[in-house]
């Protein structure tokens, strides 16, 4: 008998009022009473020999260990949740169908058009999890997986969704409300740089022709719907692909900056297993999804 492994409900108690901060909100989130996860609380502090929290009046403010224990907890937590679903799915028609995709990507492209899919295959339950790094088929459970990238990935099938093209843009008060013909004039502005794409400023501004212009410096941002938020509020110039802000330009939130479209050398590809060759979930997606794909290249979608 494993006895250091708490009660499962216990864990779920403790993230959510580390989470939290309050065990008002955590019984509101798990649909218990303040009193019942009060008493789990206690009997997981107990089982451990520590206090969990330093309890201030109405405040719960996390140990600096049971913070770090609570982050590896949420992960662990989440992968039970998403093994369980599997599992009372299976032997039904359709299932679980795990796909990887990036986060932003999801949002804006994906997520609008998944309603389709979901119609054609109603016994399909979609678990769409965000990932802006590589991962591991196997440690993450994915069935398949939107990638950004080459057209390379060791033991699965990959199939070319469509290339990406990226425009600078920002808040029309920025620039006075006209484009620059001249993209030298970036010098003067300052431009917000995506972390998982360090380098994107500088080939625009070599492909553009530019001159004197620093395309690693500015303000940094780790996802796009960041700096695209950073753009709206006129922080700086941003480079982004053309497909994410289609609709703050049509808005007026955002402008074109200059009129320069660079296609990148990097595409977004479809990945999956081979194991999965013979996967009715996988193959109907993936299917779905080139489909989609060639309607929104042809400009039908």
């Amino acid at each position: 008998m494993r006895r250091t492994l708490p009660p499962t409900r216990d864990l779920a108690c403790f993230e959510a009022v580390a989470r939290h901060r309050s065990v008002t909100r955590a019984a509101a989130e798990l649909n218990l009473t303040q009193s019942a996860v009060s008493r789990r609380l206690a009997a997981l502090e107990e089982l451990l020999g520590q206090n969990l929290f330093l309890r201030d009046k109405q405040r719960l403010t996390p140990t600096v260990a049971a913070e770090e224990y609570a982050e590896e907890l949420r992960s662990l937590l989440n992968r039970v949740e998403v093994a369980t679903t599997r599992l009372l799915s299976h032997g039904r028609k359709g299932g679980v169908l795990t796909v990887a995709c990036l986060p932003t990507f999801g949002s804006r492209w994906l997520v609008p058009r998944l309603a389709r899919f979901i119609a054609a295959h109603p016994t399909v339950d979609i678990n769409l999890i965000s990932k802006i790094r590589p991962f591991s088929f196997e440690e993450d459970k994915a069935h398949a997986a939107i990638h950004f990238g080459s057209p390379t990935w060791p033991g699965a099938r990959i199939h070319h969704l469509m290339d990406e093209h990226v425009i600078p843009v920002c808040a029309p008060q920025l620039i006075g409300g006209e484009a620059l013909t001249n993209p030298d004039g970036f010098a003067r502005l300052p431009l917000l740089q995506h972390t998982t794409r360090p380098y994107l400023w500088r080939d625009w501004l070599a492909d553009a022709g530019a001159s004197g212009v620093n395309g690693i410096a500015g303000p940094k941002f780790e996802y796009y719907s960041l700096v695209i938020q950073a753009a709206i509020a006129g922080i700086g110039i941003a480079i982004l692909p053309d497909f994410l802000v289609r609709e703050e330009i049509q808005s007026g939130a955002l402008m074109v900056a200059c009129p320069h479209r660079m296609r990148c050398e990097d595409a977004y590809f479809v990945v999956y297993p081979k194991r999965f060759d013979e996967n009715v979930n996988v193959q109907a997606f993936v299917g779905w999804l080139r489909d989609e794909a060639g309607l929104y290249v042809d400009g039908s979608s």
